[in-house]
């Protein structure tokens, strides 16, 4: 069985799922398809009520969802809690919002014929979405949020090592009132996923997740001709100009590079730092980075829990071996994690040049890369040698020039003084092999919409 529950702490199995009987992804997608004609035709306050009562389950029982993270991919306990507390912030954002950015526009009359014309924002109906292990509340909570609230129906094939959760959130919306069909979950496998982009019930494809993945299904839904968006890998720049606070830096490149057991597409993975600071900003780095203890990550001592499984940590120590290997030096720190579970020792990779096959690749979990540049120039040069074009931040005292370095980053979010994150209210997605669309903030809501004019011409006016 393909969907499964591994202890990533413990590396023991669980609880495994049966895969979905092609009569019952029939029925699933006939019942979204049944449900959408209604749904559609609901008012906002309908929807809103909905949302608001599943993000109030999600505060009323942190808990009860968060040990269902760090049980099926090793999150740090205190990470799940607030991964449940994004995701209810995020249904009450677009519960609150989704009526104001889905407004009517007036074209204004600029051929002075008396037309009255508008642009109305109306549902398109049964979107997939195919979605990561790594944030498995969040990931879902930025799809459904703005797409119930547009009046769309949504159904999700998740991770196939977090069925527990996937269940969870299922489960969540039909205790806060949905009807049945408008969020399913499926425990599908690939060929059904292919099935279901050629469906023509599905009208738009929302997946977050690999370059592989998302050029697999990006190729699939365009010979449909579908709609997709796509949030893939990410190699994060983390700029260090030479007048930045280096306690602040350090701390939030800990952060940026370690938050989520540093499996985050917009992790801070290439730490670029000026020259003439490279050596005081490595030895502290170093030092905050080895005062991460392994262990349980339902222990609130523990600051470097596992990965989310060990095929994951196993393949992200062979691209250690495999930089070593081209002339990269492995600094290791912290203590050695335990021998059992999917752990991998925290690692400060120096002397990548561009002819190491690490250089160009993503490294997700507790692994960075650490550049020196010789000017700001240099700096911003190495962070856009990159095929991948999500986030990045830049730190200096100076905002108002970190805003002309942030420019100068191609990649589609760049935080300064911070590393990148998310927020309800503010844009995500990337650019290049890290994909297109945006979800989240008033952008997110507007990808699975049709923007329809309807003109109202004059009865007498001119041909």
């Amino acid at each position: 069985m393909a969907y499964k529950t591994v202890n990533p702490y413990t590396n023991e199995l669980v609880a495994t799922f049966p895969d979905l009987r092609a009569d019952e992804l029939e029925q699933a997608i006939a019942t979204a398809q049944a449900t959408y004609a209604t749904w559609s035709q609901t008012d906002f306050a309908h929807r809103r009520a909905i949302l608001r009562k599943a993000a109030a389950q999600l505060r009323d029982r942190t808990d009860h969802y968060a040990e269902l993270l760090t049980l099926e991919m090793g999150k740090l306990f205190r990470e799940s809690q607030q991964e449940v507390t994004l995701c209810a912030d995020i249904l009450d954002y677009y519960a609150d919002r989704a009526e104001e950015f889905l407004a009517p526009q007036p074209v204004p009359d600029e051929a002075g014929r008396g037309d009255r014309a508008m642009v109305i924002s109306q549902p398109m109906g049964v979107i997939l979405a195919i979605e990561p292990w790594n944030f498995p509340y969040y990931q879902l909570a930025r799809v459904v949020g703005p797409q119930f609230m547009a009046g769309n129906v949504v159904m999700v094939k998740h991770a196939s090592n977090v069925p527990q959760s996937a269940a969870a959130f299922a489960r969540l919306f039909q205790d806060a009132g949905a009807p049945e069909g408008l969020y399913t979950n499926m425990y599908a496998t690939h060929r059904q996923l292919e099935d279901l982009i050629d469906d023509p019930r599905i009208v738009g494809v929302a997946l977050t997740g690999s370059e592989g993945a998302g050029a697999r299904i990006a190729a699939r839904a365009g010979q449909n001709l579908k709609k997709t968006t796509m949030e893939l890998g990410g190699s994060d720049a983390f700029i260090v100009l030479s007048d930045a606070d280096m306690e602040h830096a350090v701390r939030w490149a800990v952060w940026g590079r370690m938050n989520n057991g540093g499996q985050c597409c917009v992790a801070s993975k290439r730490i670029i730092v000026m020259d003439d600071i490279a050596d005081d900003f490595l030895a502290r780095f170093s030092a905050a980075l080895g005062q991460l203890r392994p262990g349980d990550p339902m222990d609130a001592a523990t600051g470097l829990p596992p990965m989310s499984s060990q095929a994951a940590a196993d393949q992200l120590n062979e691209q250690v071996r495999v930089a070593v290997e081209h002339g990269a030096k492995a600094i290791r720190v912290g203590p050695p994690p335990p021998e059992r579970g999917a752990f991998v020792q925290t690692t400060i990779l120096t002397d990548v040049t561009p002819d190491n096959p690490v250089y160009h690749q993503e490294l997700f979990g507790p692994v960075a890369m650490f550049f020196r540049a010789r000017d700001e120039d240099e700096a911003i040069r190495i962070a856009n040698d990159s095929p991948f074009g999500l986030g990045g931040s830049v730190f200096t005292r100076d905002t108002d020039h970190g805003t002309e370095v942030a420019r100068r980053i191609e990649t589609g979010m760049v935080f300064v003084n911070h590393p990148t994150w998310t927020r309800a209210d503010l844009p995500f997605g990337g650019i290049k092999r890290s994909g297109y669309g945006r979800e989240l903030s008033s952008l997110g809501i507007q990808e699975f919409v049709n923007k329809k004019l309807i003109d109202v011409v004059p009865i007498d006016a001119a041909a």
